[in-house]
């Protein structure tokens, strides 16, 4: 602070200059100490990862159980960096796990993100995590395991989402509708955030792009609704439901033809018709050239339609408001509890954090690699192209030869 400051305050005690400054540095150490996140997991599959995760043997014994393997995919920047743990086979369970040192996200953001890649279409399987309290044994996990919130996409045939599951009094709750479904099978990497908040709110990010930001409350059925109908409120006998009505007035007109079928009367017996041999002769029918369909009497506004009766609303009993929705107590593992019809998805780069510049630099990851991707990707596509432009272009010469020798 300067060596006349320094001088002074050896014999005088400090100067206020110098305690508004050393109280200025206090406070800016508190709110640096305070704006540091903490990274609860963090997971890129590097050397060592097999002491860090459990593979399930929930569904060794029936023969189902899937393994799991390091690869980079067909596609990537750094073949060593970009490898992630990838699903070997096909039509199999796959169950893999992480512990870690369990927390509480009370009163604090929790940003969950990770990436998938699909290196070929799944046709039925999920692609997400769940997360939850501590396990006992890791080896038992499957789809019975307890678990707070399951998050990524899942798809069986025309029916494709991204997952958003919470659980909440011991039952999972599923959003009311469903969020966009953007992992198709193209061999290229995507990456999901979720972000849930202290003030029960949820954002979900898939490649960087928001799909989703809403209220637990709103777009989840985690409390009972706050207002129920009266059961003792009953419809009065005298409430009209119909909105229309016959008209009294239209009568059927008397000329009006119903009967679609006629005897043809210019039809004759054939002389040769034997009544013993053949039996009686009947003239046969014919489509009536008068007829007019079935009559039906016109309908009208009714007067006295009172409209779609409904029992009236009262305050649920059983209702009970709950600002903590988003707080789980016991946050201790991370896993991929998956069935596929198609495996090969490779999943890397999880990291669970309340600190979005940490969840920022996997991002950044992804968006390097994903620019490799996608540019290999336009290669293959172009080089396909072209081949099936030569193959198109040869058919058609052959079919002019063939058309000249003839």
């Amino acid at each position: 602070f300067g060596s006349s400051l320094l001088a002074q305050s050896n014999t005088e005690g400090p100067p206020a200059e110098l305690l508004r400054k050393m109280r200025r540095h206090a406070a800016l150490c508190l709110a640096f100490a305070t704006a540091q996140g903490k990274v609860y997991f963090s997971e890129t599959f590097g050397s060592g990862w097999e002491s860090r995760w459990t593979s399930s043997e929930w569904k060794k014994s029936d023969g189902t159980q899937g393994t799991w393997k390091l690869s980079a995919g067909k596609w990537f920047s750094d073949e060593t960096e970009d490898q992630g743990i990838q699903t070997a086979e096909d039509s199999r369970f796959f169950g893999l796990s992480a512990g870690f040192e369990s927390f509480s996200n009370a009163g604090k953001d929790l940003i969950i993100q990770y990436q998938a890649k699909y290196e070929k279409d799944i046709e039925c399987g999920g692609g997400y995590v769940k997360i939850g309290p501590k396990l006992s044994e890791p080896t038992t996990f499957g789809d019975p395991t307890p678990y707070n919130i399951m998050f990524g996409p899942d798809k069986c045939g025309y029916t494709k989402r991204t997952h958003l599951i919470f659980n909440y009094k011991g039952k999972n709750v599923l959003k009311k509708s469903d969020l966009a479904y953007k992992q198709e099978g193209d061999g290229t990497s995507h990456v999901y955030r979720l972000v849930l908040k202290p003030d029960n709110t949820a954002r979900v990010e898939i490649d960087g792009e928001k799909i989703y930001e809403g209220s637990l409350k709103e777009d989840w059925e985690l409390l009972a609704p706050k207002e129920i109908k009266d059961p003792e409120d009953k419809k009065p006998s005298d409430w009209v439901d119909d909105s229309m009505m016959n008209d009294p007035d239209d009568k059927k007109p008397d000329d009006w033809v119903e009967e679609k079928r006629i005897v043809d009367e210019k039809a004759k017996k054939p002389d040769d018709w034997d009544d013993e041999e053949d039996g009686e002769w009947e003239a046969p029918m014919i489509d009536n050239p008068e007829y007019k369909g079935e009559w039906t009497v016109k309908r009208i506004s009714n007067p006295a339609y009172k409209g779609v009766w409904e029992a009236k609303k009262i305050a649920n009993p059983e209702f009970v408001d709950d600002d903590t929705l988003y707080k789980y107590d016991d946050f201790g593992f991370i896993g991929f509890d998956l069935w596929q019809v198609k495996g090969n998805t490779i999943f890397d780069n999880v990291i669970i954090t309340d600190d979005v510049a940490e969840a920022d630099k996997f991002l950044q990851k992804w968006k390097t690699l994903s620019d490799v991707e996608k540019a290999k990707k336009k290669e293959e596509d172009d080089a396909k192209a072209e081949e099936a432009k030569k193959a198109a272009d040869s058919k058609d010469d052959d079919d002019d030869d063939d058309a000249e020798e003839e």
